[in-house]
């Protein structure tokens, strides 16, 4: 992630800016975990930060304020967040000793479920924040300041997209050629193992103007690929520009209208939401990258329906079957989730059975963990871990056997790649192909922003290899 110094573009962003340059230089240092929305919302953070005299920094030791923007899908998120602040901790007394100050913070989804338990656990915490309120940074460091300890998780749910500051095209233009842009959080399906509802709340999208008004600015910036991101991207719905309701098909086709952008990708989608305007943007929207990430959880119809998935292993695959019709070129990801309370071998079977009859290009795996407060943390019947080692190894093995496998059917074909940054041997730059994959070229191949013609020649274990078709 490229953290920059960007500027609030509000009423008082003048005034602010001028105070803040008079002021010593601060620097904040942002560490993020999980998810897509994670790194934007870091970037949500430094750019609220700017109009407080922060700049980014990527040395912890330089840091004035340091930020944790946490996530809390992986096993033991809390516990791990509570180990790093006790290294931070003693860096923050360090940096006392000699008259320094390190103001120490807590945002994303473990501070919007512990909240005050984090100070109650870590009191050299100064202040916890949701992901909600990243706006009111500015001012919660200014109570801080003032000897109080913060903890700010509470937001009204229209006010969600309302506050997003706007960075200068300067530093839009430094984040490089591809961008994450959210037009939808939070989650109304409540699968009995997922925090998302209780962290992110419900589900809200983002106004079209917003969203069209950002993806401009990022293609003036020099973005040439945008991903659209939410939890529940799919089900994201709005008045449009034509006063008719659009649905993410839709909005799809809006946004590429805007010149520079060339190609679009959304994540994560839930199957419940893709519609038939959205499987029809697959087949008509060349911009629209032939990847997509659909996760299933399970092939189990039973594990399914205890998850709360409310679709069943037959349901997935006959949507998998329209959109491959409308798509003959595209490749799926997923997500699976094994060892769920209750899982039998037969469970697991069919999981594997499922991964076989879709053969992913790419996917994520786990091993279920309870969260607290989720209905499946109190269920009966929870898989031994050893269990789980043992299911999540052979699901690994067949997804990293396809992954390979879809790689290796590339060799000698031609595609078109985006070439994205500069390698890391010298000679090379790195690519992306419309699948997602890392493509290394020569680079002098083209030049980064360049969308160009390639020959696959080899394949990496996680990336391709090319030239200049």
């Amino acid at each position: 992630m490229d953290l920059n110094t960007i500027e609030r573009n509000d009423p008082d962003s003048a005034s602010q800016s001028a105070a803040a340059a008079s002021a010593p230089a601060k620097k904040v240092f942002v560490k993020t975990y999980g998810c897509q929305m994670n790194v934007y919302d870091s970037q949500r953070m430094t750019d609220a930060l700017a109009a407080d005299g922060y700049t980014a920094t990527d040395v912890i030791a330089d840091a004035d304020l340091v930020l944790l923007n946490t996530c809390h899908i992986r096993e033991k998120a809390a516990e791990k967040v509570y180990s790093e602040l006790g290294r931070i901790r003693d860096m923050k007394a360090e940096r006392a000793a000699v008259g320094r100050e390190m103001l120490i913070g807590v945002a994303g989804c473990v501070a919007q479920a512990e909240g005050a338990e984090i100070i109650r656990r870590s009191p050299a915490v100064d202040l916890v924040i949701g992901p909600q309120t990243y706006h009111r940074l500015p001012d919660v460091l200014a109570r801080v300041r003032g000897g109080e300890k913060i903890v700010e998780t509470e937001y009204a749910i229209e006010d969600k997209f309302e506050h997003l500051p706007q960075p200068k095209r300067a530093e839009m233009i430094k984040r490089g050629v591809t961008a994450f842009l959210t037009v939808q959080e939070g989650c109304d399906k409540f699968c009995t193992f997922c925090v998302v509802p209780y962290t992110r709340g419900s589900e809200v999208s983002r106004p079209v103007a917003q969203i069209v008004a950002e993806a401009e600015r990022l293609a003036d910036a020099g973005v040439r690929e945008v991903t659209l991101l939410g939890q529940n991207v799919n089900a994201w719905h709005g008045k449009g520009e034509d006063s008719m309701e659009w649905g993410l098909g839709r909005l799809l086709f809006r946004l590429a209208e805007i010149p520079g952008l060339a190609r679009l990708r959304y994540t994560t989608s839930h199957p419940r939401d893709m519609n038939d305007e959205l499987i029809a943007a697959h087949r008509d929207l060349p911009a629209l990258m032939p990847y997509l990430h659909l996760p299933v959880q399970s092939g189990s119809d039973r594990i399914l329906k205890a998850m709360n998935r409310r679709h069943t292993a037959k349901d997935y695959l006959a949507l998998l079957e329209r959109i491959r019709a409308a798509r003959g070129d595209i490749a799926l990801s997923g997500d699976f989730i094994v060892g769920f309370p209750g899982e039998t071998d037969a469970d697991f079977e069919a999981t594997m059975d499922l991964v076989g009859q879709v053969n992913y290009a790419s996917a994520f795996s786990f091993k279920y963990s309870p969260r607290p407060g989720t209905p499946g943390a109190d269920m009966p019947d929870h898989v031994p871990e050893a269990v789980k080692d043992e299911r999540l190894q052979r699901l690994q093995a067949l997804l990293l056997k396809q992954q390979q496998d879809f790689g290796l059917g590339l060799v000698g074909s031609t595609i078109d790649t985006l070439i994205e940054k500069p390698g890391r041997q010298a000679g090379q730059k790195v690519g992306r192909s419309p699948w997602l994959q890392p493509v290394i070229v020569d680079e002098k191949a083209g030049e980064i922003g360049d969308i160009i013609r390639v020959r696959i020649t080899k394949t990496g274990y996680n990336s391709l290899f090319a030239e200049l078709a």
